[in-house]
């Protein structure tokens, strides 16, 4: 019988929104509040991604919290699933450490996105899901040509393949910036490519670009482009600059 405490197949959740970062190149912005609660056109930045994803159906979200948390599971509720690595922790886990310590909630496919990231375009379409799903990669990610602060960009794309790259930057070689927006599958938080446990019960802290390194090595990450507008609001600045610009 399933334990009451255990996560059925039927309620696990399909999107996991990063929001446990310290946000310190934000301050004093971060002091009162988490990053991805700063307001973008009047909204709260992550309130951005959660319709988006709403709008295409995917309303299962799960949101990992560590600094100021309690104040995005005050205004949001019961709307979303958490998963505290302040309260638990004492602090975040970096991005593979907060993925493998939420696992066990999470469905076997399943987005991952940055909570301080403006991509008001984007579409996370079910199309894009089910393809990927379909297929046997151990995630797909979207690249942006790179912004001011990033120039020499993370990863490579094999048009030819759709294979995203692992090349390093003196490469002659185009580079591109990863969007923070991804479909990922389990597999990828699991042996060879992670070492952490399932479900991450230490609280071990660990990056998600080296797991992602290592799969592309093993020709198991695709990708694709994005043109759309995208801000990674890392800085006092690029928030300022976001909120001088009307919405279309």
């Amino acid at each position: 019988m399933q334990s009451p405490n255990l996560p059925t197949q039927s309620n696990l959740l399909r999107v996991m929104l990063l929001a446990a970062g310290r946000g310190e190149r934000m301050r004093p912005l971060t002091d009162t509040a988490p990053k991805p609660l700063l307001s973008v056109l009047g909204k709260p930045l992550m309130q951005w991604h959660l319709e988006a994803l709403a709008s295409q159906g995917f309303d299962d979200v799960l949101v990992n919290t560590a600094w100021l948390g309690e104040q995005i599971e005050a205004l949001y509720g019961s709307t979303l699933r958490y998963s505290h690595e302040g309260r638990d922790f004492g602090g975040a886990l970096e991005t593979a450490g907060g993925i493998s310590r939420a696992l066990p909630d999470l469905n076997e496919v399943f987005w991952v996105l940055a909570g301080d990231v403006y991509m008001p375009g984007f579409v996370f379409s079910e199309q894009s899901f089910n393809h990927f799903t379909a297929s046997s990669s151990l995630a797909h990610i979207w690249l942006v040509p790179n912004p001011p602060h990033n120039p020499a960009g993370d990863f490579g794309l094999d048009t030819t393949t759709g294979l995203a790259m692992n090349m390093p930057k003196d490469t002659p070689l185009p580079r591109y910036t990863y969007s923070t927006v991804g479909l990922y599958r389990k597999a990828l938080f699991l042996a060879p490519f992670c070492g952490i446990a399932h479900g991450n019960p230490q609280g071990e802290k660990a990056a998600l670009a080296p797991l992602l390194r290592a799969a592309m090595d093993a020709g198991r990450v695709s990708a694709e482009i994005y043109t759309g507008p995208w801000t990674d609001v890392g800085t006092p600045e690029r928030l300022d600059q976001l909120n001088r610009v009307m919405p279309n």
